[in-house]
């Protein structure tokens, strides 16, 4: 019998998420995930008048195709890819992952590689730009065992995160959106030396509740380009290009990174030197889901989690466009709740953020006790 759990998520996403409307097309991306999910969202899509089609992927065949690829290859497969995408409205990626750590030997300049064609040329050039999409994870016992929780509890906290009532949050977040749009100056206090500042002034302020990735609950912009200066030390454990980063430092002046360290310093200084965009800043955001409290190094978690920010080397969004450009988008997350050594948050010289709780009164409702009621 199938899991009512999955017809609920995959209701949420074809309707709420992605909108799908009579005569649209929707592709359905599933890598690593049960067929009995994919079926679902095929049978949800068409029963909302919409053209389901379906790419079935996976990361071990992706890691072989990385290994092996040549540029002709991986720019015969963007063709291709890039031509599915050009015919939908709709984009739903669901992605599994059952070892979490499949992509971890495969060689930076094979990865930039796909990076720069698939990556760039069909999601980050069309999909993104010109299609409602949206992107999930799928519960997995690697996943499970990155949150130290059993499968059971994992995949329960999972489908109540998925399916939670992302339209109160949106209601929330047009107060922080609309202080963010008047805001000049930002200033960021937190463990250890973290002390950075810059500008957001003038750099449109985006909700994302529940319309772009699931699980959501983020207000993104990003910096002046130039504009940022100090120090930021990120609290939480982040998996790039299949390696896990501990203790990332980096040190800004003027927008660019000059100095970056991490448990491994090497790999991390492979990815800034990937183009000259990647040490310059794409994305500055504020995570507010109220059941996302630790990490579980899962991006699409972790940067969502109540309390936190992330502060993103490399590429800008076209909707927040800070004129940065780079093949690469790392979301870095930084919690400033009590239990990772607190933190501060100024916009204008005023707190409005301490130790993870909104503190001026219209964007009280984002605390995690309001969201929840």
């Amino acid at each position: 019998m199938l899991d009512p759990r999955m017809t609920r998520l995959a209701e949420t996403l074809v309707n709420y998420s992605c909108g799908l409307q009579p005569g649209e097309k929707i592709l359905i991306e599933a890598i690593d995930i049960p067929h009995e999910f994919t079926a679902e969202a095929v049978r949800v899509a068409r029963a909302a008048g919409g053209d389901p089609l379906v790419l079935l992927k996976s990361n071990q065949i992706n890691r072989a195709l990385m290994l092996a690829g040549s540029e002709s290859q991986w720019q015969t497969i963007s063709e291709i890819e890039a031509r599915q995408m050009r015919s939908v409205q709709c984009y739903l990626g669901v992605r599994g992952n059952p070892n979490i750590a499949e992509l971890s030997d495969v060689p930076g300049d094979k990865m930039k590689l796909y990076e720069s064609t698939v990556w760039k040329q069909v999601h980050g050039e069309i999909r993104i730009k010109d299609t409602r999409w949206c992107v999930l994870r799928w519960p997995s016992p690697s996943m499970a065992q990155m949150a130290d929780m059993s499968t059971e509890a994992f995949e329960e906290f999972y489908f109540n995160v998925c399916t939670m009532d992302y339209a109160k949050m949106a209601r929330g977040m047009e107060h922080l959106k609309a202080r963010m749009q008047k805001t000049d100056k930002v200033r960021l206090l937190g463990p250890n030396d973290t002390d950075l500042t810059f500008s957001i002034k003038d750099i449109p302020a985006i909700p994302c509740a529940g319309k772009m990735n699931i699980p959501d609950g983020e207000v993104f912009t990003a910096p002046v380009r130039e504009s940022v200066n100090g120090v930021i030390r990120y609290n939480m454990p982040s998996i790039y290009r299949g390696v896990t980063h501990d203790d990332v430092r980096l040190v800004f002046r003027d927008g660019k990174i000059v100095e970056a360290t991490s448990s491994n310093t090497k790999k991390i200084e492979e990815v800034f030197n990937s183009d000259e965009g990647a040490r310059y800043v794409g994305e500055f955001a504020i995570g507010v889901n109220p059941y996302i409290t630790r990490p579980m190094k899962d991006i699409l978690f972790d940067e969502k989690i109540a309390g936190s920010i992330h502060f993103t080397p490399g590429r800008a969004y076209d909707e927040a466009w800070n004129g940065n450009t780079s093949e690469i988008h790392w979301d870095l997350v930084m919690s400033q709740r009590p239990e990772y050594g607190g933190g501060e948050m100024y916009f204008d010289d005023q707190l409005v953020r301490k130790d993870g709780l909104f503190t001026v009164d219209d964007l009280k409702a984002l605390n995690p006790d309001e969201l929840k009621k």
